[in-house]
């Protein structure tokens, strides 16, 4: 009897420890207040990079409180949304009626059931230094092509002899064509035959996300601190823990007209002061490779005009641990690029709540104890497209913050090995029980 009260007070008291922690205020170090542009409803604020190094891995500190109310206070729900666009993946687009007609590579393309904006063509890689006029009409049906809706002629261009960029992508304006009717007038830059210049070179076609549905990037840091070294360009950073970055962008300076194609090296690597694996290694470096370019030219009486200055680059090894982040433009034998900033980004990620008629709100982190919230506010979010603007305030040490000490916690949860001991004890003890009545029946 005596061990069978033991193990359920054991079993009561490892339940009980083993509860999650409630979050309150009072045990959170910073604090942002949130200032709500005037009215109810769904509001948003931008999460901004600060927050990442001293909120908890994945924001699962993250709660909203009101201040200044007298009594308890309780925590209002939210959820994060993070930018992406709308359709997640680049699409095919098949060809359809590829032929010739006279000297124009003449095709359709069958477009995805969605809007889309840029079209891009896969001509065949092996074919360089030309010009194509891309003449473009938009149909609901094949069968319609000769009440097709005129969208404009595009200039390609592959100019590789010039040691400069590729643009094989027809920029429209947001269609729900369910066809497109190209015609395309393909000339050479140099002096090779256009022989070359025939309908096998159109491999196919893609159509990447909406630019109205395009992902939106906040900035994570920036520097205009940019040095040569030898033939390369190198802009340095130094990144907290858990600030992730996914793209890369570049500012030229505006008094700079030329035109350029250079490849881009991103390199990652814990700090030095950063710790090591669980392994015991120092973790790896991890590198991103890209390119960035513009080309503002005319050739053979067409306007050529193309830009990239941005290098997508997820990074993972300063997700959990302060980093260095080596940008690297390479320049070969041309002179440097005149580049005025480079900037870190991630995706936009904001947080969405329900702003109350009245009270002052505010963000409170800074205690990796607490579980991620379970909200039904979460679970059955749909983001308005009339939500209100809410900004964070700057951080701020919790002023009413009273850390966890070793004399607060109860004995149990000081000591859980001793816990775990003693519940085996009592496991062990009812077992003999059990086995001495088995014995006296027997």
């Amino acid at each position: 009897m005596r061990g069978a009260v033991l193990l359920a007070a054991l079993l009561w008291q490892a339940a009980a420890t083993n509860e999650p922690p409630v979050a309150q205020p009072g045990a959170m170090r910073y604090e942002r207040a949130i200032r709500v542009a005037s009215g109810t409803g769904q509001a948003c604020a931008v999460l901004d990079a600060p927050i990442f190094p001293h909120a908890a891995s994945s924001l699962t500190d993250l709660r909203i409180f009101p201040t200044g109310a007298a009594g308890a206070m309780h925590e209002l729900p939210y959820a994060i949304t993070l930018s992406e666009a709308l359709t997640e993946e680049t699409q095919a687009a098949p060809v359809l009626n590829l032929r010739a007609s006279g000297a124009k590579i003449v095709f359709d393309l069958q477009m995805p059931s969605r809007a889309y904006t840029d079209v891009t063509l896969n001509l065949n890689p092996s074919i360089h230094d030309f010009i194509a006029v891309a003449t473009v009409t938009g149909s609901d049906s094949l069968a319609e092509r000769g009440r097709a809706t005129e969208l404009g002629s595009f200039t390609l261009f592959d100019l590789a002899s010039q040691h400069l960029s590729r643009n094989t992508t027809i920029p429209l304006q947001e269609s729900t064509f369910r066809f497109l009717h190209l015609e395309l007038s393909v000339s050479a830059t140099t002096g090779l035959a256009a022989s070359r210049f025939v309908p096998t070179m159109v491999l196919g076609a893609s159509v990447p996300p909406s630019r109205e549905a395009q992902t939106v990037y906040t900035t994570v840091a920036v520097t205009t601190a940019i040095a040569t070294k030898g033939r390369e360009t190198v802009a340095a950073f130094e990144l907290p823990a858990r600030i992730p970055v996914e793209r890369v962008s570049f500012a030229i300076a505006p008094e700079f007209k030329g035109n350029f194609s250079r490849e881009v090296r991103v390199g990652a690597l814990a700090a030095a002061d950063a710790g090591t694996d669980d392994d015991g290694r120092a973790p790896l470096p991890e590198i991103v490779n890209g390119s960035i370019l513009r080309v503002h030219a005319s050739e053979s009486g067409r306007e050529l005009r193309s830009e990239q200055l941005g290098v997508p680059a997820i990074l993972g090894a300063n997700l959990q641990r302060a980093a260095k982040v080596e940008v690297t433009v390479e320049n070969g034998d041309d002179q440097p690029l005149p580049i005025a900033s480079v900037r870190l980004e991630m995706r936009q990620r904001k947080i969405c709540f329900e702003a109350p008629e009245s009270g002052s709100l505010a963000l409170f982190y800074g205690d990796g104890e607490l579980a991620a919230p379970v909200y039904d506010y979460a679970r059955l979010f749909v983001t308005s497209r009339t939500a209100l603007v809410a900004e964070l305030g700057p951080e701020a040490l919790n002023a009413n913050y009273r850390a966890p000490t070793a004399q607060l916690r109860s004995f149990a949860e000081r000591h859980p090995e001793l816990l775990w001991i003693a519940l085996i004890e009592a496991i062990c003890e009812l077992g003999l029980v059990a086995i001495r009545s088995a014995k006296g029946i027997v």
